[in-house]
């Protein structure tokens, strides 16, 4: 039994406090961007093994507690952030724990011991403590540099503006770097103080006399020899990111004076924006020496003087990628060219201004290799193929984004695929990753070109296709009821997401559609799926698509659910639509539920018939656990073999998948269709394999396909499986890469945007219409003869004995063998048989 001890106001104020760890920044942003940051003010290293983090709910007075581990620095950051924050965020310490809304306080202790609070706990103060920017909902606040120390009493009232400054909504960029004491905010340049230690007295402040040489200050290993020193230097401006928010400039020895050591780097970060200094100039600086999260760099300026202008650039490095961590080390701060890079990720481009590139592109590890060892060399190998190119600017939101040139726009996208025949830029070390910041354009090929429809080679009888649809709420149905749990957070927003969705799914054209994220409101006029129907409805200015409506009216409880649409006149339901859930779901051993419903969405199954022939064919739709939240209370962990969170979870859904739709529909040509969230080496699919239901891309040898793409890796997340009565009648299979490849900026939201981007980027086409591709699925159905009872595509001799055989045992029990029409099968029936084969209408009626 677990006892719960509450912890009184009295209790909590009696303890002593600890003066060394403050709470130094706070983001309560869009969905998962919730960080806490911590700052040590002392000179010490601080072990945090002794410290949690309490989070007070609503007003509660009962926590939740997340305890932390590892230890901060003197004078350094931890970063304690939702393991789904963005991932251009700094985090030391993610967990899936850290959910808190801008009505709930949060307390740092020490061994019991109140440290600091953001709040007042016991109060529910209806939304926010504080107003405008300086609040504590969708805003980011950062303690100002003069408060060491914490609010240890977390009753008292909480007023942010007395010792906060407030940022926008989903403010990330100051995320593991604090200044306090009265130093300079440095942006991801420096630590904004003098490291200590004293001039090193060579050179004085003219020109051309003794300086340290740049190769000197970088030394062959990750930190500066020299750290602490100030130091005289002289060297060329190769790049000026003064007025970017980098707040410095990079300069590198001239061609005459490398150190021709390959390990030493022959370029410096100068942390300093206060001077005019343009690219050219041979400029020679006093300052200190020092490392800022293992970037070498120049701080604390004394000195700067412009000794020549229009200077010649030092040559570039070729720099070729696969690159560890130590060839790029040699290469800090350099000019580098890189050749006939491929883009990988663009996720976070319209949001920061930086993509990915790498030597080629990159498959998920588990979509290719088998979970565990050999995945996770795939991984690392991924990384040391890739690098991020950097626009040189730490502000959120840029109004234009320079490639593909002239600017990005929604007619104008860089889609993962292009490649870059020439990228040539500073190769440096920025917000806990190398990055690239160009130099000039960079000029791209569209070389993975969009497509208006999907590319499918053989045709056959029937269509279908599975589309996540990215969160399709629609609000009331009536216009209003916005913002929504997930989705769009206005009308306006719903209106452009659900015209790129129709376009989408007019485009694909299929028969019969598995839909996944859509809102799970029901089956009324005003439901999402009402919605969705009406619309490519009246697209096609025609009643041509209807939904499926489960006899029960819902299909579990969270907030999204799978849907049916359909053809009405090419296919018709031929039953109730079956549902697989907790209730009804196959065992295990200890006789417990294998499909939880709680974890994932239930699975919905329609058996269809072709209008045209009667031939039968059913469509199963799933969406599996994500892998992004946790499943420990299932101990279900992360075990850190490319698999993700939850695998048990989903493998155990799979196997009931297989058994209950084997169960269920005996002989019936099957598709399983769906986000399930695994990729294709992945436990959940080969449960599936082993209850007979292929990969159709599998099968049909598409080989280098993908529906998803997760920090620049490629891989299916959506598939496609059939059962043993279906895999020989699929024909085609494609993924149509209208979502993956595209950057995120060009979907329908507006969040994160200035007004010029809501025309730039948007556009009411296909194109980002969700971040899933669609699969689209050709099936051939044969149509069965009738009188072919051996099934071999003919009717003959064998027929009839076979016929005569089932007569004679009482097996035959279909009534369409009735030839003389009195009711029942018996052997006058063989005549009626024998004639109608006599006549070659075996095959036709």
């Amino acid at each position: 039994m677990k006892i719960k001890t509450l912890l009184t106001a009295s209790a909590m104020l009696a303890l002593p406090a600890s003066a060394d760890v403050i709470i130094s920044e706070y983001v309560e942003g869009g969905s998962f961007n919730k960080a806490v940051e911590l700052f040590n003010t002392s000179s010490n290293s601080v072990d945090l093994s002794t410290y949690q983090l309490k989070l007070y709910f609503n007003g509660k007075t009962q926590a939740s507690v997340i305890a932390l581990t590892g230890a901060i620095g003197a004078k350094q950051t931890y970063v304690i952030a939702h393991s789904d924050i963005d991932p251009a965020a700094h985090v030391d310490f993610p967990t899936n724990k850290l959910l808190f809304n801008g009505d709930d306080a949060v307390v740092l202790e020490n061994d019991g011991a109140i440290v600091d609070s953001i709040g007042k706990v016991g109060q529910d103060p209806g939304s926010e403590w504080g107003n405008g920017l300086t609040s504590t909902k969708d805003n980011s606040i950062v303690r100002n540099a003069n408060i060491l120390t914490g609010d240890t009493n977390p009753f008292d009232d909480f007023d942010p503006a007395q010792e906060w400054t407030g940022f926008a909504k989903d403010t990330i960029e100051n995320l593991g770097q604090h200044t306090a004491d009265g130093g300079s905010d440095n942006g991801d340049g420096g630590d904004g103080s003098d490291n200590g230690g004293g001039d090193n007295g060579t050179g004085t402040g003219n020109c051309g006399e003794s300086f340290t040489a740049i190769s000197a200050i970088q030394g062959t290993g990750t930190t500066s020899p020299l750290a602490g020193q100030t130091l005289w230097v002289e060297g060329i401006v190769t790049s000026d990111l003064q007025a970017g928010g980098y707040k410095g400039f990079f300069i590198q020895s001239a061609d005459s004076e490398v150190d021709n050591d390959n390990n030493s780097s022959e370029a410096l970060f100068v942390y300093h924006s206060a001077d005019d200094v343009n690219v050219g100039d041979r400029v020679r600086i006093q300052a200190v020496a020092n490392e800022y999260r293992t970037l070498t760099q120049l701080s604390t300026v004394s000195s700067i003087e412009v000794c020549q202008s229009n200077q010649a650039l030092p040559t570039a490095t070729v720099f070729t990628l696969p690159a560890n961590d130590t060839e790029r080390e040699a290469l800090e701060g350099m000019r580098v060219t890189l050749s006939n890079t491929v883009v990988t990720d663009t996720y976070n481009y319209g949001r920061y201004g930086q993509f990915s590139v790498a030597s080629e592109r990159l498959f998920n590890p588990t979509q290719v290799a088998t979970p565990g060892a050999e995945a996770n060399a795939l991984s690392a190998l991924n990384k040391l193929k890739s690098i991020a190119v950097d626009d040189g600017l730490t502000s959120q939101n840029p109004e234009s984004l320079p490639a593909p040139a002239p600017e990005l726009s929604a007619v104008n996208s860089l889609r993962s695929g292009d490649t870059i025949p020439t990228l040539s830029g500073i190769l440096s070390y920025h917000f806990d990753q190398y990055v690239v910041f160009p130099s000039g354009t960079v000029a791209t090929q569209a070389s993975n070109p969009r497509t208006m429809e999907p590319k499918i080679d053989v045709k056959g009888n029937v269509r279908v296709a599975s589309f996540n649809v990215l969160n399709y709420f629609n609000g009331n149905g009536q216009g209003g009821g916005y913002p929504t749990a997930r989705g769009a957070k206005t009308e306006q927003e719903f209106i452009r997401q659900r015209d790129k969705v129709i376009e989408a799914i007019y485009a694909i054209n299929a028969d019969v559609v598995g839909l996944m994220e859509i809102e799970n409101d029901g089956y009324s006029t005003t439901s999402a799926i009402a919605d969705l129907v009406n619309g490519l409805n009246a697209k096609h200015n025609a009643n041509v698509y209807a939904f499926v409506a489960p006899v029960n009216g819902s299909l579990g409880d969270d907030a999204i659910a799978v849907g049916l649409i359909y053809k009405s006149a090419r296919v018709s339901p031929k039953e109730a639509a079956k549902i697989l859930d907790t209730n009804n779901s196959p065992t295990d051993e200890q006789n417990q539920p294998l499909f939880l419903d709680n974890k994932n969405r239930p699975m919905l199954t329609q058996v269809f018939t072709l209008n045209d022939s009667e031939q039968q064919f059913a469509v199963a739709v799933n969406h599996l656990k994500s892998k992004g939240s946790d499943c420990d209370n299932l101990n279900d962990p992360d075990l850190h073999d490319g698999q993700g969170n939850c695998n048990i979870t989903r493998t155990r859904a799979a196997k009931a998948i297989g058994q209950f739709l084997n169960n269920e529909l005996t002989d019936v040509p099957t598709l399983v269709i769906g986000d399930l969230n695994s990729y294709a080496k992945e436990a959940p699919l080969t449960a599936l394999a082993d209850a007979g239901f292929v990969n159709v891309f599998d099968h049909l040898n598409k080989t280098n396909t993908y529906s998803y793409i997760y920090q620049g890796e490629l891989g299916h997340l959506d598939h496609a499986l059939a059962n043993d009565a279906l895999k020989d009648q699929i024909v085609d299979v494609t993924s149509w890469a209208i979502n993956a490849d595209e950057p995120r900026v060009l979907d329908y939201s507006m969040q994160n945007q200035q007004a010029v981007h809501h025309t730039k980027f948007y556009a009411p086409d296909m194109y980002r219409s969700s971040d899933h591709d669609p699969v689209v699925i050709e099936l051939n159905l044969v149509q069965a003869m009738f009188g072919d009872l051996d099934a071999d595509q003919d009717v003959d001799r064998n027929d009839l004995d076979l016929f005569l055989q089932q007569i004679t045992a009482g097996e035959l029990t279909d009534m369409r063998f009735d030839f003389n029409n009195d009711n029942t099968l018996d052997r006058r029936d063989v005549r009626g048989f024998m004639q109608l084969c006599t006549r070659s209408r075996c095959a036709t009626e």
